[in-house]
């Protein structure tokens, strides 16, 4: 009940209550919309990380379309998501709109922060990459070096595709703005045959293009790696994929030596005309062939016997030294074993003639009749052994005697 005797105005408290009042809503609303916003920007860097590491990892010639295209799908869906979650809070366009933008910035920061981390490990995925592509064939089988692959050209193919990725992280390019990055470091770093004022023609600077510390038609804020940077790069990348390199050639050599014990035929065509006398002597005197054979054959067995190729894979001198110690016992061993095979071919045809008579007993009865007497054979063991035939010839001559005896008593 109002006081009518007191002569208070209750408008400002009105208005003081009225203004804690949307003081306290738009804190809330504030607090809200931070955490909201703070929401969607997780979700964006979760949505963008991986496959931004991914595309920066392959460094194809499409891979800023690929990122300015991820990046667009990727905001307008947030954008869209976090615009209807601020429906609720009654705010003005104008302030939704700059939340919006706030949001695709950030997005856009996250990209160009990620690219700058990336262009950190690009010597790594180079060196990946010149490995993956030297050592692998066209359809991703690991390469053999069997002495027909053009080494050269392989590695000039893998130190392309190794620029390629280093002209891909030296710059940002959200905006699809035309630059000549990738010509300046193909046309100085690659190109050693072409000259300077081709190259100053090309891409419109003098002297050396990488003496820079900005990329032309590129914003500084927008440089990844510097020309200076990306010559130092290819400087060690070049230093350290050497060895791959000559390890390959050396492959390729064994191979061939392995492959090829032939001499080059300029060599076999020398050997012809300078020894013609030596091949007529061997005509004329046939001894001679009798001979290199015999010692052809002996190396031969030596050869095997002592396995010099594997001697001599780890190094000369290792290999002489094992072969000193190898070679005597090869050859007492090979001695010992022809002395062996001779003995036993002496030792058969004594043998021969044992097994022949035992031979002529088994499958001709008759004759081994005819040439035992009539008495009975003893054996080793002492018992008797007569055989039918000589049974038979006993019985026929006891007959005769006894006819004999008849027409005499008649």
């Amino acid at each position: 009940m109002p006081i009518q005797q007191a002569n208070w105005d209750a408008s400002k408290m009105r208005e003081k209550l009225h203004r804690d009042i949307e003081a306290h809503a738009s804190a809330v609303r504030g607090e809200k919309l931070s955490e909201l916003q703070a929401e969607f920007e997780k979700r964006l860097s979760g949505a963008l990380s991986e496959p931004l590491e991914s595309l920066f990892e392959a460094g194809g010639p499409d891979t800023w379309v690929s990122v300015r295209s991820l990046l667009k799908r990727e905001s307008d869906a947030a954008a869209s998501d976090f615009f209807s979650a601020v429906a609720g809070f009654e705010l003005d366009q104008e302030t939704v709109d700059k939340m919006l933008h706030d949001l695709k910035e950030y997005a856009r920061k996250l990209v160009e922060r990620k690219s700058r981390e990336e262009a950190g490990k690009v010597l790594i995925r180079m060196k990946d990459r010149f490995s993956t592509v030297f050592n692998h064939d066209k359809d991703s089988m690991p390469r053999v070096w069997t002495g027909k692959e053009d080494i050269r050209a392989i590695t000039k193919v893998a130190r392309c595709e190794s620029l390629k990725l280093l002209s891909t992280m030296a710059a940002v390019r959200l905006d699809d703005r035309p630059d000549t990055v990738e010509n300046v470091l193909f046309s100085t770093l690659m190109d050693r045959t072409d000259t300077i004022s081709s190259q100053s023609r090309d891409v419109g600077v003098s002297g050396d293009p990488l003496a820079s510390s900005t990329w032309e038609e590129v914003p500084p804020e927008k440089t990844l790696i510097t020309p200076v940077q990306c010559k130092a790069l290819w400087r060690q990348f070049k230093a350290e994929t050497e060895y791959t390199v000559t390890q390959a050639i050396s492959a390729q050599e064994a191979y061939k030596r392995g492959n090829n014990w032939l001499p080059p035929p300029w060599a076999i065509m020398a050997m012809i005309v300078l020894g013609f006398n030596e091949f007529m002597l061997l005509l004329r005197n046939p001894l001679y062939l009798l001979v290199l054979f015999v010692t052809y054959l002996l190396g031969k067995a030596i050869w095997v016997q002592t396995d010099i190729p594997g001697l001599f894979q780890n190094g000369i001198l290792a290999g002489l030294i094992a072969l000193s110690t190898r070679f005597f016992p090869a050859v007492v061993n090979i001695l010992s074993r022809l002395a062996a095979e001779g003995h036993n071919r002496e030792a058969l045809p004594s043998q021969q003639p044992t097994s022949q008579s035992f031979r002529n007993q088994t499958w001709q009865p008759e004759s081994v009749s005819s040439s035992v007497p009539d008495s009975s054979v003893s054996t080793e063991t002492g018992s008797e052994y007569s055989s039918p035939q000589i049974m038979k010839r006993r019985v026929s001559h006891k007959e005769k005697r006894k006819s004999r005896d008849h027409g005499d008593a008649e």
